[in-house]
């Protein structure tokens, strides 16, 4: 098997360790202990493994296509957040589901985001430059989204302790390893070959991360299945509209086809495996937030084998 087909049947391996971490436990619910020990670590290899794959080091490189980076900036930062504000109405008035919904539509993928525009004909170079800008953009402003968004509700939620433990274990910590990497391995003249290497884990690191989720908030997702029917449609309906958004910016900064099918996915995707861990540690009511975000993942990985076939054949 070649990374690139294992890449592109993901979301089945995804659907089917889901399922296996429900029956697990469902069947036997004394494991969710255990399997809620065992995700941190397997989640802060994840982020590391993908952290790698963002070539951190080489960040000046992405403002030198001034207009490509000016379209993905106003379609991420500026339009989608609107596009998300306009989608509230059709979200549950759970605050749980809700803080889910935003934590993850606001925040632009950095990962299985340069797969696709690879795989649909893309600019996987553009992509590739723009994930660091992305990426540190989204961890500053997500905080001034949330408090737009929910006002200072929000904040009474949150324990800035266990926040900023969470942020520096599972988003620095991994961060700073895989900068780190990257230096070393490119200073030794292997960067290509560390980075590839590395690249084959985070499919089946996240396959075991959501296996373990899915086992450890069983309970949970049953609690949620209800409201799920009524967040599918705000997913449904963002990625129409983040469809729409890519490709009236595109063609506003009068992109490329192949710079535009980036800006689309781009767009499109969205990182919900980087706002995990923030609701992973909110307290145990707010659990629905977590089923959300792996929800509203599952329901982007099956989009985007629809964007693959439309994507090429509309933005040409």
């Amino acid at each position: 098997m070649t990374r690139e087909s294992l890449e592109r049947h993901q979301v089945w391996l995804y659907l089917a360790a889901i399922a296996a971490g429900l029956a697990a436990g469902t069947a036997a619910p004394r494991l969710a202990g255990p399997m809620d020990a065992a995700l941190w670590p397997a989640l802060a290899a994840l982020l590391y493994a993908t952290f790698t794959q963002v070539p951190l080091n080489h960040l000046p490189e992405a403002f030198r296509d001034a207009r490509f980076m000016a379209a993905v900036l106003v379609a991420n930062f500026a339009l989608v957040p609107l596009l998300v504000w306009g989608l509230l109405p059709v979200v549950p008035q759970d605050p749980a589901v809700r803080l889910g919904v935003l934590l993850v539509l606001l925040v632009p993928c950095t990962d299985w985001f340069i797969t696709f525009t690879h795989l649909a004909r893309g600019d996987a170079r553009r992509a590739i430059a723009v994930t660091p800008v992305n990426l540190l953009l989204q961890l500053a402003l997500l905080p001034v989204w949330l408090w737009l968004l929910l006002g200072h509700s929000f904040a009474g939620i949150l324990e800035p302790a266990r926040l900023g433990l969470v942020f520096a274990s599972l988003i620095l910590a991994p961060l700073a390893a895989a900068w780190a990497t990257e230096v070393l391995a490119e200073r030794a003249g292997l960067r290509d070959r560390v980075t590839g290497r590395l690249g084959w884990l985070p499919v089946p690191l996240l396959a075991l991360v959501v296996f373990l989720i899915a086992g450890s908030q069983a309970e949970a997702a049953a609690a949620a299945l209800p409201v799920l029917g009524q967040v599918l449609l705000a997913f449904l309906l963002f990625l129409a509209g983040a469809f729409a958004i890519g490709a009236a910016v595109a063609r506003a900064f009068g992109l490329a086809a192949a710079p535009a099918r980036t800006l689309v996915f781009s767009v499109a995707t969205r990182n919900s495996f980087v706002v995990l861990p923030f609701a992973l540690a909110l307290p145990p009511a707010w659990q629905a937030a977590v089923v959300v975000i792996v929800f509203q993942s599952l329901v982007e990985l099956l989009g985007m084998i629809a964007f693959l076939r439309l994507v090429p054949r509309w933005i040409r």
